[in-house]
């Protein structure tokens, strides 16, 4: 005891002196707990809203949020406080070479970090009660939320994320101070100057870990068992986009935990023909990139964030987008979509004028809601349903549904789709066991019960149709026409005047596949802004933050290179060509990310979305990519540029005695 009230002055001391790698970490932590307490109180008032029609689950969107928010905050937060440890271990040596034990030294170590930790948490939960109604407003602007969802403040989401925070922050200072006590006195005061055993064994098998499940879950997702399937929205292929996320997390996971081997080769690689150039700038800071790894790994870890969560989830939001468009126009024959303008029905005499045109073709259809779809001798079976979850919708078909649709049945015929029959998706009839010749009994929203038999399993529905179709002979009731398929020779102007009026329009079937992938493709846009925006918002910050405390903690090597003759500018420049060096590996290491994640998105399109005749190309979001990197490095220079200006007007011998 007598020992650590001996060591409480020199953390006083030690504060005072190190405030700015104290005010980076508190500016981590803080920022870290205020986006994560906002997504938690969002995820909160979630709970029991429903989501507008045509817009994603709002449930679902603010969950992914709240996952994102908490994944780059533990690794920003943890990274920072391990740096700012780091920046101490000489002052860690001359401890344990004045008789502190480990013991001792950790016990320092994390009584400061608490101190931190405590100030910031309760400093990020403000914030984040202040930011979350600020995100909610933005969800409602955008169509994702309905009007009057707002944030309600609620202790748990708040404690939940202060507690995470505070446990991520002494974790990092903890693993920190573990290897400055271990290291004998000797030791410690030879190692000061250069970074040694970065890799740790944990960081092996976490990293290897997280690689297997991410093959794990790439597998999974692109075979989709029938447990999977059993989730209705897991067959939607507008869905699809989000298990895309799960991929991109364990690739960043796994590529973060094994940077302290990539970075020193990519700076070699970088800097490999500096010693030919004139001048020390390149050299010094290739040399101070290479000793300091943990710092150079620090600095760079959230812009690796960045440009690696921007290029994989940007790249997959533009690939789906795109394959669903292509998908949706190679299926649609009918030239022209017909639906009502206002009212909840195409008029008949628009119908009857539409049949008249020249070589008409025309198909009609009504929305009918299933309340149950099952086998009436159906056993249960261990984790497969019996029945529908959820009431769903189908379509009643009047006419040939191949002549407005190329579908591809995976079993069965479309053509026997007449009379008491059913068609079904692939993904539900595996999910129910059903197969082609199976009656099924369908209930309908008034009551109906109606027997039909399964002529086919339809492959790759369409989001643009539901999962259940059947004859409109087959269902009593829908006597309204709720769209329409009409191929013709006529041209557009006798199309539209055949519709006549203001209760219906005719689109282009060209026009109408565009118009509604717009809506999906909006709707995806404002998933990624949610998901991703507060995250990446975050790691922008950090980027600042993390550059300042780098730049602080060098003034006394700012001052050796000026007593040893060089000039501001030279000085200036071995900081800047070391920025440089740092966003360059943090791009490469994104880019890498990147393009395996690019490279899983595509297997899960042309699994889940395309179907066999089609594929998907792997192209990477270059211009995505470049944006972030070149937002990064701009941050990152003004971050540790602007620091360092100002510490040189400070005499170089102020500096190396620590006097500032």
């Amino acid at each position: 005891m007598t020992g650590f009230r001996l060591l409480l002055p020199v953390a006083a001391v030690s504060m005072r002196r190190r405030w700015p790698s104290f005010v980076g970490s508190f500016v981590a932590l803080a920022l870290g707990v205020a986006v994560m307490s906002a997504a938690g109180v969002l995820l909160n008032t979630t709970m029991g809203e429903d989501s507008l029609p045509g817009a994603p689950s709002l449930h679902k969107l603010v969950s992914f949020m709240a996952a994102m928010a908490g994944f780059v905050s533990v690794f920003v937060v943890s990274s920072t406080f391990a740096f700012a440890v780091a920046q101490r271990r000489q002052e860690t040596a001359m401890l344990r070479a004045v008789g502190a034990t480990p013991r001792q030294v950790r016990a320092l170590v994390l009584g400061e970090a608490m101190v931190v930790a405590l100030s910031a948490a309760v400093t990020g939960c403000a914030a984040g009660l202040a930011v979350a109604p600020a995100i909610a407003a933005w969800l409602v602007d955008q169509g994702a939320a309905p009007s009057g969802f707002h944030a309600e403040p609620a202790a748990l989401p708040l404690l939940l994320a202060a507690s995470g925070g505070l446990l991520v922050a002494l974790l990092g200072a903890y693993a920190a101070s573990r290897r400055a006590g271990r290291v004998r006195p000797v030791e410690a005061l030879n190692e000061v100057a250069v970074d040694r055993k970065v890799m740790p064994p944990v960081r092996w098998v976490a990293s290897g870990l997280f690689l297997c499940v991410f093959g794990y879950t790439l597998s999974t997702f692109v075979s989709m068992p029938a447990s999977m399937l059993a989730d209705p929205q897991s067959r939607d292929p507008q869905t699809t986009p989000q298990f895309a996320l799960l991929f991109d997390v364990m690739a960043v996971l796994a590529v973060v935990l094994v940077a302290p081997v990539l970075v020193p080769p990519l700076v070699r690689l970088f800097t490999a023909l500096v010693p030919l150039l004139p001048g020390a700038a390149g050299l010094i800071a290739r040399q101070n990139a290479l000793a300091a790894i943990r710092r150079t790994v620090s600095t760079a870890t959230p812009v690796f964030l960045v440009i690696g969560l921007a290029g994989s989830v940007v790249g997959g939001t533009v690939a789906f987008g795109d394959a669903l468009a292509a998908q949706g126009r190679a299926a649609l024959k009918a030239g022209y979509v017909v639906e009502p303008s206002g009212g909840h029905a195409v008029p008949a005499d628009a119908l009857r004028n539409l049949a008249a045109l020249p070589d008409a073709r025309l198909t009609t259809a009504a929305t009918v809601r299933f309340d149950g779809l099952a086998t009436p001798d159906q056993q249960p079976v261990p984790g497969r349903p019996d029945d529908l979850p959820i009431p769903e919708d189908g379509l009643a078909v009047d006419g040939d549904l191949r002549e407005a649709w190329n579908l591809t049945a995976d079993a069965g015929s479309l053509a026997d789709l007449h009379g008491r029959t059913v068609a079904v998706s692939t993904d539900m009839a595996r999910v129910f066991g059903w197969h082609v010749g199976d009656t099924l009994n369908a209930r309908l929203a008034d009551g109906t019960r109606e027997p039909l038999r399964l002529v086919a399993q339809i492959g790759h529905l369409l989001p643009h149709l539901p999962e259940i179709v059947v004859p409109r002979e087959a269902v009593p009731g829908p006597g309204t026409v709720s769209v329409a398929y009409l191929s013709t020779g006529a041209g557009p102007d006798q199309v539209t005047a055949a519709v006549g009026g203001t209760a219906a329009r005719a689109t282009a079937g060209t026009d109408w596949i565009g118009d509604h992938n717009d809506r999906t493709t909006k709707n995806g846009w404002i998933s990624m802004l949610a998901i991703l925006g507060p995250a990446l918002l975050y790691a922008l910050i950090a980027i600042v933050n993390t550059m300042m405390m780098s730049t602080g903690d060098r003034l006394r090597d700012f001052a050796t290179l000026r007593l040893t003759g060089g000039t501001r500018r030279q000085v200036l420049r071995v900081v800047a060509v070391e920025t440089l060096l740092v966003v360059a590996t943090a791009a490469a290491l994104g880019l890498a990310v990147t393009l395996v994640t690019q490279y899983a998105t595509v297997l899960l399109i042309e699994n889940r979305v395309l179907d066999a005749t089609r594929s998907a190309a792997l192209d990477l979001p270059w211009t995505t990519i470049a944006g972030a990197t070149a937002v990064c490095l701009v941050l990152a220079l003004l971050a540790s540029l602007l620091p360092a200006r100002l510490a040189l007007r400070i005499r170089p011998l102020d500096l190396a005695n620590g006097r500032q």
